[in-house]
């Protein structure tokens, strides 16, 4: 049984990841920042679908307390399936954005992955198996008004799967990004209304959580073992 750690595995999308990886047999660290009883509750719900899984808490922001956090789920095992899909938008347009808007933005997507990643990596490379998933947007993309700050963190990430896809390739470790579009949540749901998507998305229809999470699956399997330092796009034909 493999160990995976999803990040942000409260929200609708993170909890889709953790089902689909707790379907495939592996043992789930479901993550939360704040919302740890969500956290359990996924968890418990993966158990309860004859999985195995647990919840825990830390802001990925925090260098230290990141830390120390995955030192304790370290002392469990080595993680070899990490999905980093933690990250937060506060959208401005550029002129009117405020500095906290953009640090806080960067800080938990560009920074989070970084404080999650790093650490994981060496135990990860003892092993000569891993797979790196970094949930990205289409923002990232085409960009987006107002999200300045969340597309320059997502487009980071694209750097920096190309970049680690390389350093591990030989190691057995595959690093790839995922950028859905418009993907049904609580997050998008007061954003997009069923006529901006007719209009944004050639398919007329919003993604499902659970269409992201297959395409995670199929990524952290063994039959993926040749695909890496690639961004996946999932938008219905938006580009």
């Amino acid at each position: 049984m493999k160990r995976a750690l999803v990040t942000g595995g409260s929200g609708a999308l993170g909890a889709a990841i953790c089902r689909r990886l707790g379907a495939a047999g592996h043992h789930v660290y479901v993550h939360a920042n704040t919302q740890l009883a969500q956290a359990q509750q996924v968890a418990a719900e993966i158990i309860a679908a004859g999985g195995s899984a647990s919840a825990i808490a830390f802001d990925v922001a925090d260098t230290d307390s990141t830390a120390t956090a995955l030192q304790g789920l370290l002392a469990e095992g080595t993680i070899q399936i990490l999905v980093n899909n933690a990250g937060i938008h506060d959208d401005a347009v550029m002129p009117g954005m405020r500095a906290d808007q953009w640090t806080r933005v960067i800080d938990v997507t560009l920074n989070g992955f970084f404080n999650v990643t790093q650490p994981l990596l060496m135990p990860m490379i003892s092993t000569r198996w891993g797979r790196v998933v970094n949930i990205s947007s289409i923002a990232a993309l085409v960009g987006n008004r107002g999200q300045t700050n969340y597309a320059a963190a997502k487009a980071g990430l694209h750097g920096a799967t190309k970049s680690l896809a390389l350093e591990l390739a030989s190691r057995g470790i595959t690093v790839n990004a995922i950028a859905p579009g418009i993907i049904d949540s609580a997050m998008t749901a007061g954003v997009f209304s069923k006529e901006m998507i007719d209009r944004m998305v050639p398919m007329k229809r919003a993604g499902h959580p659970d269409e992201v999470a297959d395409l995670v699956g199929f990524i952290t399997s063994e039959q993926a073992a040749y695909i890496s330092g690639q961004i996946i796009s999932i938008n219905g034909a938006m580009i």
